[in-house]
Formats: structure tokens, C-alpha cells, sequence
């Protein structure tokens, strides 16, 4: 179930980055920030966010103590 989420995730992560409504808005944030330059900081904040906690709840945890295991002859 978390693998399915973390890919659903993804994809609208995918989606999210290509930001199509802010590529003609000439506003700015806090009269100085561009909106697409804004968005894409919240952007990179949240996806940071996201890897971290896939790194922290969803990481295949078998296949590294499969990979800790002694090799055999």
C-alpha cells in the first residue's frame, strides 16, 4: 500500500512541476518575488518533505537487511 502511494505521489509531484498557470502571471510575491520563482521554492521545500518521509517510512527495509546478509559460497 505505501509503494502505491509513493508512486501516485510522484506523478503528481510530475504534474505539479510543470506549473503551465504561472508561465504568463507578471505578479509578484512580497512585491519583489516572481510567482513562478516562489512556486517552484514551496516546490522544492515540499518535495524535499516528501523524499525524506518516503525515505523514512517507506524504505524497503527487507531488501537491505537481505543486503547486510553474509555472503554464500
Amino acid at each position: 500500500m505505501k509503494s502505491k502511494i509513493v508512486v501516485l505521489l510522484f506523478f503528481v509531484f510530475a504534474v505539479l512541476h510543470q506549473d503551465l498557470w504561472n508561465w504568463d502571471n507578471r505578479s509578484l510575491w512580497f512585491g519583489f518575488l516572481p510567482v513562478g520563482l516562489g512556486y517552484h521554492v514551496l516546490y522544492s521545500i515540499t518535495a524535499g518533505v516528501f523524499w525524506y518521509l518516503v525515505s523514512s517510512f517507506a524504505w524497503p527495509t527487507e531488501t537491505e537487511a537481505w543486503a547486510d546478509l553474509p555472503a554464500e559460497d
